[in-house]
């Protein structure tokens, strides 16, 4: 199976040809309750499956964008405040997400074909907590981030974030 193509539109960048030893900077949603950063960090080795994507544009990023060493914002959703709280990396690229055909796990599928997959997963590792949570509300109060993607589709559970955008983020988390 060839890899689609995203070589046009907003986030084409996402997707482009990587430079030898390029990392790209990716953020991942999950409501608290339901997995935490201290979930992730209490995980062993640190490491969890990020499964259960069932959003076509998310599973594109993190099928055909995410690559192993890539950093990853981690976002804690439908809390008070929402926030990015810590720093992961994927430790594996995009494999077919097992929830999908697990008749007794709430992301089942009933369409999804283990043969030909629809949805994938990554595993993403701890690196460290942020110095600070660093808000939604401060994020859309910063005009350098107005384009972000969190800003701008801030339904999806993944999705990119530029270098500058990760650069101006962990300069908040230190402020």
């Amino acid at each position: 199976m060839t890899p689609a193509d995203h070589s046009e539109g907003k986030w084409a960048a996402a997707f482009a040809p990587r430079s030898p030893n390029e990392k790209r900077y990716w953020l991942v949603k999950s409501e608290p309750d339901v997995f935490s950063f201290d979930d992730l960090r209490a995980a062993p080795k640190q490491t969890t499956q990020w499964d259960g994507i069932r959003n076509f544009a998310a599973r594109n990023f993190l099928k055909d964008g995410m690559k192993r060493g890539d950093r990853v914002f981690f976002y804690h959703s439908s809390s008070n405040p929402q926030a990015i709280v810590g720093i992961a990396e994927v430790a594996r690229e995009a494999y077919p997400d097992p929830t999908a055909t697990d008749r007794k796990h709430a992301a089942f599928d009933p369409k999804s074909d283990s043969a030909h997959p629809t949805w994938y997963a990554v595993d993403i590792k701890a690196v460290a907590s942020l110095p600070r949570p660093v808000t939604l509300t401060e994020i859309k109060a910063n005009k350098a981030l107005a384009d972000m993607a969190l800003v701008r589709i801030g339904r999806l559970s993944v999705s990119p974030v530029t270098p500058r955008e990760w650069e101006a983020i962990v300069a908040m988390a230190e402020h």
